[in-house]
């Protein structure tokens, strides 16, 4: 079993910048792909970015390309996201994501079905 912790979230304005943190507990070592999505009211939950264990082959939504960067610390059992440049459609409950099967490619890594455990959350809200 694997736990996961996000934290981080918070109330900022437009343009303001956030790091979200997750810290996984547990069979840490079965950790393959640690990645973050974000979801709002009455919307499927959407794919923000992913990093594998090597810290390669990273990957972004283009909503949050160049504006978010996703890194991992597998010392400390550590994700983050730091968000720069934030808008009002970045509002949302972002959650962090661990998958332990080692899956590979684009298609596999930005769907939510892919990740075997979930962190409970953390609110970010931009106000215009």
């Amino acid at each position: 079993q694997v736990h996961l912790v996000e934290s981080g979230g918070g109330v900022v304005h437009t343009g303001d910048s956030l790091r979200l943190s997750c810290a996984a507990s547990g069979r840490t070592s079965s950790i393959h792909i640690m990645g973050w999505f974000r979801q709002t009211p009455g919307k499927e939950r959407e794919f923000v970015a992913v990093i594998p264990r090597s810290g390669r082959s990273v990957y972004y939504a283009d909503s949050v390309k160049g504006r978010f960067t996703i890194s991992r610390d597998n010392a400390e059992n550590t994700a983050y996201l730091q968000m720069n440049s934030l808008q009002p459609e970045d509002t949302a409950v972002y959650y962090c994501a661990a998958e332990t099967d080692g899956s590979r490619g684009y298609s596999r890594l930005i769907r939510s079905s892919t990740y075997d455990y979930w962190g409970q959350g953390t609110q970010v809200t931009v106000s215009s």
